[in-house]
């Protein structure tokens, strides 16, 4: 399947996030951004990737139905720890919480499952998938956390870390095929969907 879309169509990320603009900044192409409004509360999904998912989706879909002849882009993340998918780790928002996530994930692996819905109604165009992504967090003293919060203020971050600044001093390893998954939005699978639909990628 290939050049779905014969003129080049308007590009939407349906986000608000600064990082996953940063990333669609990597691709330099026109696009824009809007943020949808969506209720992300669980219902009542068993494992992160469904949570991720059905997020993802409802971003995209939501912007789409507004606008069926655009390219529609949306992401969600959700992570948890070793052996609990089902135990969903969130923004932490306040420092006492980013404070004590740190101390949970110490020692531990945290695992990301994150999700990308590109939808273009006006041709029929849905796909929805989700990729993976985990960390393996060093053991951390207190002080190195309460340094760290203070420094990088990851308040808006699931597991209270940013990946792409100073929050790699944390780990002692990481795992994936796409370090992208972890920051919020799996590029290469992006690149791959847009190309799909007639993008130029480069």
């Amino acid at each position: 399947m290939s050049n779905l879309i014969a003129n080049l169509p308007d590009i939407i990320l349906a986000s608000s996030s600064q990082t996953r603009q940063d990333l669609m900044n990597r691709l330099r192409l026109d696009y824009r951004c809007i943020a949808p409004e969506i209720d992300e509360s669980p219902r009542g999904e068993m494992h992160a990737d469904d949570l991720a998912q059905r997020l993802a989706f409802e971003k995209a879909q939501v912007i789409a139905q507004n606008h069926p002849h655009a390219i529609v882009i949306g992401s969600d993340q959700v992570a948890w720890r070793e052996h609990a998918p089902q135990d969903f780790i969130g923004k932490p928002l306040t420092v006492e919480k980013a404070i004590q996530q740190l101390q949970e994930n110490s020692g531990k692996n945290v695992y990301f499952s994150t999700a990308l819905s590109v939808q273009h109604l006006a041709s029929g165009f849905e796909q929805t998938l989700v990729e993976h992504y985990h960390v393996k967090f060093r053991n951390l003293t207190l002080n190195e956390i309460q340094r760290y919060v203070e420094l990088d203020n990851p308040l808006h971050c699931a597991g209270s870390f940013k990946c792409e600044s100073l929050g790699i001093s944390l780990f002692e390893q990481m795992i994936g095929q796409d370090q992208t998954t972890l920051m919020g939005m799996p590029m290469i699978q992006l690149c791959q969907i847009l190309r799909t639909l007639g993008i130029s990628l480069p």
